[in-house]
């Protein structure tokens, strides 16, 4: 029987000594020109393999951006099939795509996801209705986060308050808990840039449930509270994750040291907020 992904995520965490995960997110105008011309694959190749060698002791899990390999066409999924093979299974791979369809399309995302490429898991959407996850959440090896509070500002205009008062995100925790009890395999995003709102999430999860929460780094989320606030009573559960400001440490030739001294600088004040003796204040985001 296969392993449950909130069982794996765990495990891969407690191994790795980590927290973080790593967003792999090339900007083609940003790759550093010592990789190769900024457009092609090669360029792309040589860089996502570097970030990935050098952040390794580091991360425990890396998130890719489905939008970012779009722009190198047939090249960029070749290079991202290459990147999540060279991860390996004892880190955890999360394509973040926010997936929303019907579940036909939906098994069709699974079965291309996890089956052809290789990723533990995936980021999706609940808003066209909670039918269209039921394939993700029949699949308990491999993880679904669906997306609570987002980091950006326009958030509230649909996961704010409704008409009742209560917040559209607050009744899709309630649904991501359910399910995650039967599954043990479903978690939720929100965004660092809410520290607030994520200790709202994880009071209203409950232990167990993987958090995922995005905007650290350049977004200037309160890395500390977040962490704080987010982990379980085990002190797990969660993934803090950072992009441009582990990819983008340095322009110059020594981009990949620049990469892993940010790696193990964030990686290091995770761990510290995570074993602080005291928590802040699960205060309500609603």
């Amino acid at each position: 029987m296969a392993v449950a992904f909130s069982d794996r995520l765990g495990r891969v965490q407690k191994d790795a000594g980590s927290l973080l995960c790593v967003g792999l997110d090339p900007d083609p105008e940003r790759i550093p020109r010592s990789a190769g011309p900024r457009a092609s694959e090669r360029a792309l190749r040589t860089f996502l393999t570097g970030i990935i060698e050098a952040t390794r002791p580091f991360a425990a899990a890396y998130k890719f951006q489905l939008a970012s390999y779009f722009s190198y066409g047939a090249g960029g999924f070749r290079a991202l099939e290459q990147a999540v093979q060279a991860i390996g299974p004892d880190r955890i791979r999360i394509l973040d795509l926010k997936a929303n369809d019907i579940p036909n399309t939906m098994r069709l995302y699974r079965e291309g996801i996890f089956g052809r490429f290789g990723f533990d898991a995936l980021t999706a959407s609940p808003w066209i209705g909670w039918d269209s996850l039921a394939p993700l959440a029949d699949d308990p090896a491999h993880g679904v986060y669906v997306v609570a509070h987002s980091s950006n500002p326009g958030w509230r205009a649909f996961q704010g308050p409704r008409g009742s008062g209560r917040p559209a995100w607050i009744d899709v925790l309630a649904r991501v808990r359910a399910l995650a009890r039967r599954s043990h395999n479903v978690g939720a995003v929100v965004g660092a840039t809410y520290p607030a709102a994520v200790a709202e999430a994880r009071r209203r999860l409950g232990d167990g449930v993987p958090l995922l929460v995005p905007g650290v780094g350049a977004q200037g989320g309160a890395l500390e509270r977040c962490v704080r606030a987010g982990v379980d009573r085990r002190g797990g559960s969660l993934l803090v994750n950072a992009s441009r400001s582990i990819l983008y440490a340095s322009a110059g030739r020594g981009w990949a040291r620049a990469s892993a001294v940010e790696a193990e600088r964030l990686s290091s004040r995770i761990a510290a907020a995570r074993s602080a003796p005291t928590r802040t204040a699960r205060r309500s985001a609603a």
